[in-house]
């Protein structure tokens, strides 16, 4: 298991519970409580290309549009503040960004296997 330096680390801990497969990340997550004794909150990601390993688990976006539904729901209540609206912004263009990669590996024809995409240097 390896912590992962990021969360609330006053009342969680976030842990990288397997190796880094093949793209050199981690694929399940576990957040436990610091303080109460309840099952630690469990998330697994994909693991492998879709055509190749079939469904196995959340993608990056889908936990994104998790959070941005709640800050939207924040938003809309006596909670709207300032840093919710600049994170909901943020959150929209991690989003944006991630489908335009999917898009790009569509065009490409690699979307869904572990063909590598033509990419541009950063």
């Amino acid at each position: 298991m390896r912590k992962v330096n990021i969360g609330t680390s006053k009342f969680t801990k976030v842990l990288a519970v397997d190796k880094p497969g093949e793209g050199g990340a981690s694929h399940e997550y576990e957040i436990v409580s610091v303080k109460d004794k309840i099952d630690p909150i469990k998330i697994r990601f994909q693991k492998g290309p879709i055509k190749e390993a079939g469904i196995n688990g959340c993608h990056h976006e889908d936990l994104i549009a998790i959070v941005i539904d709640r800050l939207r729901s924040f938003q809309n209540s006596e909670f709207s503040c300032y840093e919710n609206k600049r994170a909901l912004l943020k959150l929209k263009e991690a989003l944006l960004w991630l489908n335009c990669r999917t898009v790009d590996r569509q065009r490409q024809g690699v979307e869904g296997t572990s063909l590598h995409r033509n990419k541009e240097v950063l």
